[in-house]
């Protein structure tokens, strides 16, 4: 009977490790501001994420720059706002659809403290991002 009742707890237990793997796809942005600009590097293994930050910019407008280059799959979702909350751009890059890299100017907005949000969407490989007051 006890020998029965270990070998229990050994396959309870064995079964309890194996269901506590961490093989869930992840993303991630990693922001870098240095004084008025703002920029970061995007990375996945497959999985989905939104991150929003706030960012000063005392103009109406925005240069931005971003890329999937280095990229296997899934898509990079950048939106910015206006200190008023109006969306002044949104573009998506898809990896194997169209471009892996664009360059812009937003509309004219409200100058402020702007949101900029991004969303990495089944995400697989590296990416990076720069936003620059003004045009």
């Amino acid at each position: 009977m006890k020998r029965l009742r270990l070998i229990f707890m050994c396959l309870s237990l064995l079964a309890f490790v194996s269901s506590c793997n961490d093989d869930e796809p992840t993303a991630n942005v990693s922001i870098n501001e240095v004084q008025s600009d703002l920029g970061g590097d995007v990375t996945g293994d497959g999985g989905s994420i939104i991150r929003s930050y706030s960012w000063n910019n005392p103009q109406a407008r925005a240069e931005y720059n971003m890329d999937i280059t280095a990229a296997k799959g899934g898509s990079f979702r950048l939106v910015m706002e206006d200190a008023d909350g109006n969306v002044v751009s949104d573009y998506t890059l898809t990896r194997g659809v169209g471009d892996d890299s664009k360059y812009g100017v937003s509309t004219e907005g409200t100058p402020g403290d702007w949101t900029i949000t991004i969303t990495l969407t089944d995400f697989v490989g590296d990416g990076s991002f720069s936003i620059n007051p003004g045009a």
